[in-house]
């Protein structure tokens, strides 16, 4: 019994994880992508709109962090994947379930918290000592606890710090970037914020700042990936969809995109970031 209810509840899961967050374009092909932030951002509106004006297609888009996104796309629930996990996306080409791995972007993570910043990590010389600093002095600190692109690079900079963080200063949260940033301005908490969101939601931060950044180890890469898969006509839209957003028309939508809303761009380009760019 109870096993044929846990079978239901994953399956339900998986279902729920793989309906449209919301559609763009009215073509005829639907292509699901799964992403995070950029979607929730609406850095993926604009390039779905602007592909699909000639592409005959329409953008499903499933709300995702990195390692929930590159699970749809392992388990063929999606097309695309747009994600920030270097690693994992090096290992899905290598397992050869993905396919075109594309750089396509950038932003870089930012510690933000409490202004009066208890773990005084302003004078950090790098971000495992602002880690260890938030460790020591048992600040608060949210964690996003999803196994999403900003978890796995949290997770690796404690490792970094040879840290377990454990204990009641260590809270999970489990909520995507916009949210956790706000819950965590609220409730005097450290947190690693992407500059992209920090943007957007800088008008809205009561008690928070920006109180770590400049350590290239945060700059924040992102791919776009698609399913290694049979000649289908969804499979041709993918490849021409990331070959689209890699393009010079794409890469002018990434770069430019927030400058008129917020006076600066949310992302950079892929030219900026092939720097950074773990290739494998």
């Amino acid at each position: 019994m109870k096993k044929s209810i846990c079978i239901a509840i994953l399956l339900c899961a998986s279902l729920m994880a793989s309906e449209c967050t919301a559609v763009y374009g009215d073509g005829k092909t639907e292509l699901k992508l799964a992403t995070g932030s950029p979607g929730e951002l609406g850095l993926l509106e604009v390039l779905s709109n602007e592909f699909s004006k000639a592409n005959d297609t329409k953008i499903c888009w499933i709300k995702a962090g990195s390692g929930q996104t590159l699970e749809l796309l392992k388990n063929k629930k999606i097309d695309i994947a747009m994600v920030h996990a270097p690693k994992a996306e090096i290992s899905a080409v290598k397992e050869g379930w993905a396919t075109q791995r594309t750089l396509i972007g950038s932003n870089e993570f930012f510690i933000v918290g409490p202004k009066s910043d208890p773990a005084k990590i302003k004078t950090a010389q790098n971000v495992t000592e602002a880690y260890t600093d938030i460790a020591k002095s048992q600040s608060l600190f949210y964690t996003r606890a999803d196994n999403s692109g900003t978890h796995k690079k949290e997770l690796s900079i404690w490792k970094m710090a040879n840290i377990v963080p454990q204990g009641q200063w260590y809270e999970a949260n489990k909520d995507f970037m916009l949210a956790t940033l706000l819950k965590a301005d609220k409730n005097g908490a450290y947190f690693m914020s992407d500059s992209s969101t920090w943007v957007v939601a800088k008008k809205d931060i009561k008690s928070s700042e920006i109180l770590f950044r400049g350590d290239k180890y945060l700059i924040n890469t992102y791919c776009a990936l698609r399913q290694n898969d049979s000649d289908t006509t969804e499979s041709k839209k993918s490849k021409d969809f990331i070959d689209f957003v890699a393009s010079s028309a794409g890469q002018e939508i990434i770069k430019n995109y927030g400058k008129d809303r917020y006076g600066e761009g949310l992302y950079n380009d892929a030219a900026y970031a092939q720097k950074y760019f773990i290739s494998e």
